[in-house]
């Protein structure tokens, strides 16, 4: 097993991911159980098979988080890439996962970082929502949230449902009622709530992020930085193909940082964006060998 550190260049920041570097024999039930174990906001399985078929749709891979698997999440596509990179060198490494193929091409940055790059699949642009439905999620205000784009759920793989806040400081003292949250989400088609501001920390990032859910906060959300991506592509708060800077995981003392960009193709159709890249650095941290007593 591997641990990495994922959307970082730091190790004991960015989000951590155990990656076990060969699954195959351990049920679905096992691997969940590893998942718990692990602690982490997911741990993942490589499951290697013959030539031909990694060649065609890459190599395999399951996401669990410590509740349930996932058919696609972003910190794990790319930490998981980077582990396997590290095995072949190989500049572009193809994930088959539960929601299809992902590629992740890598570059180096000197003098030793790696910065990797997904391409998600295209968006699929859901429901726009009301502003008091989502604030009685939380302990804000309807002025709390910034009103100069939607709130509205979008899929790259995973449906989030992008929510703009006015400020830093709303941002940071935000708390959530989960299991509202989560019913709320099951009637409107939404997995998780990715909260955005425009006021950042690092003057460099765009947005500040956050992602809380049934473990905590989610120290980087990959998947849904993607749909972030598209959202503010659609919607003005980014041009197309420009790369911007996500920061996220600050309130938890585990910076990340988060590289998105998108295409949008026509200027006259806002739903209508392509190619959407989420990228990162990923720092390996521990090595371990782990044994099952049955």
């Amino acid at each position: 097993m591997v641990q990495v550190d994922v959307f970082t260049d730091r190790a004991l920041t960015g989000n951590s991911l155990a990656v076990f570097l060969d699954g195959r024999g351990l049920s679905a039930e096992t691997m969940q159980a590893l998942a718990r174990e692990m602690n982490l906001s997911e741990t993942t399985f490589i499951l290697p098979g013959d030539a031909a078929a990694e060649k065609s749709r890459g190599v395999r891979v399951r996401i669990f988080t410590v509740q349930e698997e996932l058919a696609f999440a972003g910190h794990p596509t790319l930490g998981t890439a980077f582990v396997l990179r590290g095995q072949t060198g190989a500049t572009e490494v193809r994930l088959d996962l539960n929601a299809g193929t992902v590629p992740v091409r890598f570059i180096e940055e000197p003098p030793q970082a790696t910065f990797g790059e997904m391409t998600q699949k295209d968006p699929e642009f859901g429901a726009i929502h009301n502003v008091a439905d989502i604030a009685a999620l939380t302990n804000l205000s309807a002025t709390d949230f910034d009103d100069s784009a939607p709130i509205q759920t979008v899929s790259t793989g995973m449906p989030f449902t992008i929510v703009a806040l006015r400020s830093l400081e709303t941002a940071q003292k935000l708390r959530l009622d989960l299991d509202r949250a989560a019913e709320y989400l099951a009637r409107s088609g939404g997995k998780f709530l990715y909260f955005v501001c425009r006021e950042t920390v690092d003057r460099k990032a765009r947005l500040h992020a956050r992602m809380i859910f049934y473990n905590g906060d989610d120290p980087a959300t990959g998947s849904a930085a993607g749909c972030c991506a598209a959202w503010m592509v659609a919607h003005g708060v980014a041009a197309s193909d420009e790369q911007v800077l996500i920061e996220q995981g600050l309130e938890m003392h585990r910076p990340s940082n988060i590289f998105v960009r998108a295409t949008k193709p026509d200027k006259r159709q806002d739903n209508h964006i392509v190619n959407v890249r989420v990228g990162g650095n990923c720092v390996e941290v521990l090595r371990a060998e782990v044994t099952i007593a049955i």
